[in-house]
This record gives structure tokens, sequence and C-alpha cells, in this order.
């Protein structure tokens, strides 16, 4: 054979079924063909490898030594084609390889945490990446494989992109334990305007939310007096002051020090999605991954 690119695949395989019966018809039979294509298959094989391969004997055919010093190889490249062809095997008991998640520190809390709870058992050899939401760069990121996933809003997914929704959220009402107006009923709406306020700002520095836009529509107004970029230091502040907050449900779910209640008027919730890019959506290990990250939010549902 001078060229491989003259080689037809499909003659490899038949080679390798003549090697092993070394009989005609019954390697016809094993490949679904008819005797006479196995016949002009085995005469195109000689003139590619230029030696007769089989030599006829007192019953069938006898391989010659070329054809003998070829059966591993042929074997050993139809082998190798054959796993190209095959959907690869994740098992996340041996897996080694590192999953990067983009979140706001609110979702790191709030998904990625009882995330890591249930991955580490699971894939104990496996790496989580636990990087900053950079707003505006999140589809080139996934593009480029800087990041595996990214948690977001459904308004603010870039197009073009997989996402599945995680959990809908919701907010509550959060006072320290003892606060006095902690009395353990819900705060009235004058109680709760008549409070200083903390919120969380995702750009840093506002004083302006979904909860005052709630309450013009009311007609009212609170009193913001702290502003933070890290949802993570409010339930700190609240604990250390009689501030009040509108938070969102799984932040300040399990945590101690705090008094949760139904905020006093109705304050829209948000959703929370994963976002991955074409790249990664067949993978069987992100495949994987992903089911265990939708699986593990609904298991730490607040109630």
């Amino acid at each position: 054979m001078k060229d491989i690119r003259s080689m037809d695949l499909n003659l490899l395989k038949a080679l390798d079924a003549l090697l092993d019966e070394c009989n005609v018809t019954r390697a016809a039979a094993r490949l679904g063909l008819t005797q006479p294509a196995m016949s002009g298959m085995l005469t195109r094989l000689r003139e590619s490898f230029g030696d007769p391969l089989f030599a006829r004997a007192q019953r069938g055919m006898v391989p010659t030594q070329r054809a003998l010093d070829l059966a591993p190889s042929i074997k050993q490249v139809l082998a190798g084609i054959d796993a190209l062809l095959q959907p690869p095997v994740f098992d996340p008991s041996t897996a080694r390889l590192t999953f990067t998640i983009a979140a706001t520190d609110y979702a790191l809390r709030a998904i990625a945490v009882p995330f890591l709870a249930v991955l580490k058992p699971l894939a104990p050899h496996m790496r989580v990446a636990l990087v900053p939401l950079r707003n505006g760069q999140v589809q080139t990121q996934l593009e480029r494989g800087q990041i595996s996933l990214a948690l977001l809003s459904p308004e603010n997914t870039p197009p073009d992109l997989h996402a599945r929704v995680l959990y809908h959220e919701r907010y509550v009402c959060v006072l320290r334990q003892g606060h006095p107006a902690a009395t353990g009923r819900r705060l009235t709406l004058e109680q709760f305007c008549a409070l200083d306020h903390a919120l969380g700002s995702y750009e840093g520095g506002g004083f302006y939310g979904v909860t005052d836009e709630a309450l013009e529509k009311l007609g009212k107004r609170r009193n913001v007096t702290v502003s933070v970029k890290s949802f993570l230091i409010l339930p700190d502040i609240l604990r250390a002051s009689d501030m009040v907050a509108i938070l969102p449900s799984r932040l300040v779910a399990g945590q101690d020090g705090l008094m949760v209640s139904e905020p006093p008027l109705d304050v829209p919730g948000f959703t929370n999605t994963a976002v991955w890019h074409a790249r990664t959506h067949s993978d069987p290990a992100h495949r994987w991954l992903r089911e265990l990250l939708v699986r593990s939010c609904a298991e730490t549902q607040p109630g």
C-alpha cells in the first residue's frame, strides 16, 4: 500500500474477518456481505498490500507471512477507530478535572455551598473553582473555556447560551433575634418603614432596590442607611444592629441569631439559572455536574 489516503477502511475490516475465519464465505457472512463482494475486497487488498495475503490450502486458505505480520496492527487500528466512535464514559469517583463556576457572592452561598456538600463524596478528586461573576464577559469566558458554568438571572443571560432554571427565590424580612421589633409576629408596614434598613447592591453604592419599587407603588418610603456590595456580610450587620433587611431566603436559611419572617408587603422574587456554552453541552462530565447542581438546589429548598 503506497498511501493510507487511498485505503478504504472497510477493506481493513474485511482483512480482519478473513484473518480470523480463513474462509471467504464465512468472512462474508460475518460482515453481512455476499461471497462475490468479499472476493472482490480480497482482490483489492492484494493490490493494496502487494501480497497474495492468503494461499489456497487443503481446507480453505492460510495467511501468508505478510498477512500474519499485519494481523496485530489491523486489530489495533480497528479497535482505535471503534473507541473513537464510542461515547466517552465518565466516572465521577475517579475523575480529575476542574469545574469553574462564576457567580455572585449570594449565589455562591445559596448554590455553590450545598453543591459542594453533595459533590465531594461522589467525586473526591474533582476540583471546583468559584470565581466572581464579571458582567458583560460571561459569554466570552464560556466560549474560551475560562469558566464552565455561570449562575445568572434569566434577564442577564446572554443570547445563544444553554440555560436551566435552578430555583425561584423569594425575599424574606430579616432582623436580629432580640430586636425590639422582633415580637414573633410579622412586622406591620408602618414598623417596617420606621426602621433603618440595610441593602445589598450588586453594583455597589446603591440605596434603591426592588423593595423600594414595591413601596413606591404603595406610596411609602423606607430609610436605607447602609449599602453593601457583598450580600454575605449583611447577616453579620443585622446581628450587630437594630437594622432590618429584605434578603433572599436562601442567603439566611439556617443562620443563627436571626429572625426571619414574611415581608409586610409583596416584594417580587427572582429566578436563578445555570448557564453554559454549546462547547460543553454534550460533554458527559459537564452534564453530570449540571444534573448534580440542579438536584442539590432542589434538596436545599428553604421551607
